[in-house]
């Protein structure tokens, strides 16, 4: 079965629910604060809480490169199913945590163990998918990222019908489960030369860790990818956490309103995003070795005006519609990264590139993220959306005309 068609599509599927688990259990303690601080007071304080998300994105941003030199090293199947099986327990054990100190060390033995996911599995998808359908797998795979954000927003409304400690109890013993279940369907992918040879030539000979580290950083062609993964990272993560008290600014809208107005205007349109970026992209390459490049390209150039409309508009119609047209040119750019890194870094690479570009792309996010903060406090805050347009536009125009890929895919 693992060297049929259809598992490469299985593989997708099974990491799909992977990646949702991965992103739902980071979001949940955001949304059970209210609920969490009644039995720990020191949640009640901002700064407290916020030391909270700080561990978590310092420790996930530099575990990103090991985690990807990691996943080029080893089965990524065990690191896949060893990761989600720790973070799971980390979820379980918020559940039992009863001081502030012990939540605190859980985010970052979660930092920990979730940054091994994303290079693993993007590395692992993209062997699996060489040819006409590696975007539209990747794109797929991202929509279950989306959706546990999404699903991780409504952890509040289950601790309101339970508790916040048996919403995080139950949660984490599905991720313990369905690792258990990863490891009799999910399989490592084998090289072809591999699989064509004899026993003793299972395993590709690796790459020495300073050869494979000076062969990357060699390439002009990644600090591009750096740059320009890294510069739409701002405003990605700028919609994360800044668009709904936008939505509330510019429409003068309560934040009860605003929250789920935003959140599911950028969940759908990303979705949208993502697959049809995947589709386009898959057929495009196969005309134009660009294609990638290109498709990327569009999507990038439709962040900008949403950006600025964001940034400047007042009127229910603009600002919704400029996340719409954000969410989706953001799902297109989101499916062709690791493709796109697929045609300048060979595959026993790809994970330790992966890993790079995520620590850029997550310090951006938290960079952008405490910018946005001062110019909140200062009204400023939509200045700072339009602002994030013209950092986009540097990266597309780097892009355009620096990314000249020889090959769909570099072995």
């Amino acid at each position: 079965m693992r060297n049929s068609k259809i598992y490469s599509w299985v593989v997708v599927a099974l990491l799909w629910l992977v990646a949702l688990l991965n992103y739902m259990d980071r979001q949940m303690l955001s949304t059970m604060k209210s609920a969490m601080m009644i039995d720990i007071a020191e949640l009640q304080k901002a700064e407290h809480f916020g030391n909270l998300m700080a561990i978590f994105l310092i420790i996930y941003g530099f575990m990103s490169p090991l985690a990807g030199i990691i996943a080029d090293r080893v089965n990524r199947k065990w690191l896949i199913v060893g990761s989600l099986f720790v973070w799971s327990g980390v979820t379980y054990g918020m559940g039992m945590a009863h001081t502030f100190d012990q939540i605190y060390w859980l985010r970052a033995i979660m930092g920990f163990s979730e940054a091994l996911y994303i290079p693993a599995a993007l590395s692992l998808i993209a062997d699996y998918h060489t040819g006409k359908t590696r975007s539209l797998a990747i794109g797929i795979h991202m929509t279950g990222l989306y959706m546990g954000q999404a699903i991780g927003g409504f952890g509040a409304t289950v601790a309101a019908a339970f508790s916040w400690n048996e919403t995080f109890h139950w949660f984490g013993i599905i991720g313990i489960v369905y690792s258990a279940i990863l490891v009799f369907f999910l399989f490592e992918k084998k090289s072809e030369k591999a699989a064509n040879s004899d026993a003793t030539a299972m395993v590709p000979a690796k790459i020495p860790f300073f050869k494979g580290l000076s062969m990357i950083f060699s390439m002009t062609a990644f600090w591009v990818i750096l740059f320009y993964f890294a510069a739409p990272s701002l405003p990605g993560w700028a919609t994360k956490n800044w668009l709904p008290t936008l939505f509330a600014d510019s429409l003068n809208i309560p934040m009860a309103q605003a929250g789920p107005v935003s959140t599911i205007a950028i969940a759908f349109s990303s979705f949208i995003g993502v697959i049809f970026g995947g589709i386009l992209s898959d057929r495009w390459v196969q005309k134009n070795v660009r294609g990638r490049v290109y498709t990327s390209a569009i999507g990038l150039s439709l962040t900008i005006p949403s950006l600025i409309l964001l940034g400047f508009g007042h009127s229910f119609a603009t600002v919704v519609g400029a996340a719409l047209l954000f969410g989706i040119g953001y799902g297109i750019f989101d499916a062709n990264n690791m493709p796109i890194l697929c045609q300048f870094v060979p595959a026993k690479l790809r994970a330790t590139a992966y890993g790079f570009m995520n620590m850029v792309g997550v310090f951006a996010g938290a960079g952008v993220t405490s910018a946005l903060g001062k110019m909140t406090d200062n009204g400023d805050l939509g200045l700072g959306f339009a602002v994030l347009a013209g950092i986009v536009a540097i990266a597309l125009l780097l892009q355009i005309t620096t990314l000249k890929p020889k090959v769909q895919n570099m072995e």
